[in-house]
């Protein structure tokens, strides 16, 4: 009797214990957006009163109108815009044709080739960023949205064959083996067959390729000097003055900045997350 009750007095305390955790870890992610939402209907007094206000007292929508009217915020939208959606489907395109290839085929050099692709993700970024402007400048590429589409495209490639890989790897190899027998070619049982099969894993490849590049900043201040072609990113950036930081300006824009991502995640969340975990089971 004894026993019974000291294992359930053990489990209450783990799951006690558990569940102090994950608030905590929840805490530590909801308050820094939380404090970005209010500090951005806030008015510039407000936001550098101490002690500081949690809900304002006065909302106001002034940083919303001052984004529009005296920032050329719609244009940095527009160029992340072109840049995003043009490297994510590039990425996308490039790592299904990847995914499948390394999954379908036997070729000399495949584990290599696999190896290769992993380890360029463990390089730091920053090592890039000189030989990504000397490609750049000698294509006549440097400044330009091909040019960073293009970029964006190279580092977001890897990864997303991986995924696409271990998504594949889930769709029986008998399927390609069926078609062939019914004389489906190689390409039209990729793009008829098993392509739509693995939409979950398009999905979540795309969202971390569009995740990737609509956040990315070092990239995009060094390789673009034209104003009219900058990023969200860079245009938030720039808010940061050189005698004066507008911090309900600041925290509105990335407000407004962090929409895409919130809509994309919430529409794709259940594809995002099987097309993650693709792979993971060994059968």
């Amino acid at each position: 009797m004894n026993n019974i009750r000291h294992t359930s007095i053990k489990k209450r305390l783990v799951g006690f214990v558990e569940y102090f955790i994950l608030i905590f870890c929840s805490l530590l992610v909801i308050i820094p957006i939380l404090w970005m939402v209010s500090t951005a209907f806030k008015s510039e007094p407000e936001t550098i009163k101490i002690p500081p206000n949690w809900i304002p007292k006065e909302p106001t929508a002034a940083s919303f109108k001052r984004l529009w009217s005296e920032y050329p915020f719609l244009s940095y939208f527009k160029n992340s815009g072109i840049i995003v959606f043009g490297s994510m489907i590039l990425s996308t395109i490039a790592a299904s044709f990847a995914g499948y290839g390394v999954t379908r085929f036997q070729f000399k050099g495949k584990q290599a080739f696999l190896t290769f692709t992993l380890t360029t993700q463990m390089f730091p970024s920053i090592m890039l960023l000189i030989p990504y402007y000397k490609v750049l400048s000698v294509y006549n590429l440097s400044n330009t949205l091909l040019g960073m589409m293009l970029v964006y495209v190279s580092f977001t490639i890897p990864f997303c064959s991986w995924m696409m890989a271990g998504f594949f790897k889930t769709i029986p190899l008998e399927l390609d083996e069926a078609a062939i027998i019914d004389g489906c070619s190689r390409f039209t049982i990729f793009y008829r067959i098993i392509l739509p099969l693995t939409l979950p894993g398009i999905a979540a490849t795309a969202i971390y390729s569009f995740n990737t590049g609509w956040n990315e900043y070092m990239f995009a201040q060094v390789l673009i000097n034209d104003p009219s072609l900058k990023t969200v990113p860079i245009g938030i950036a720039e808010l940061n003055g050189q005698y004066k930081i507008l911090w309900n300006d600041m925290m509105m824009a990335s407000l407004i900045s962090s929409i895409p991502l919130i809509i994309v995640f919430l529409f794709f969340q259940k594809s995002f997350i099987s097309g993650m975990t693709a792979g993971a089971v060994k059968e």
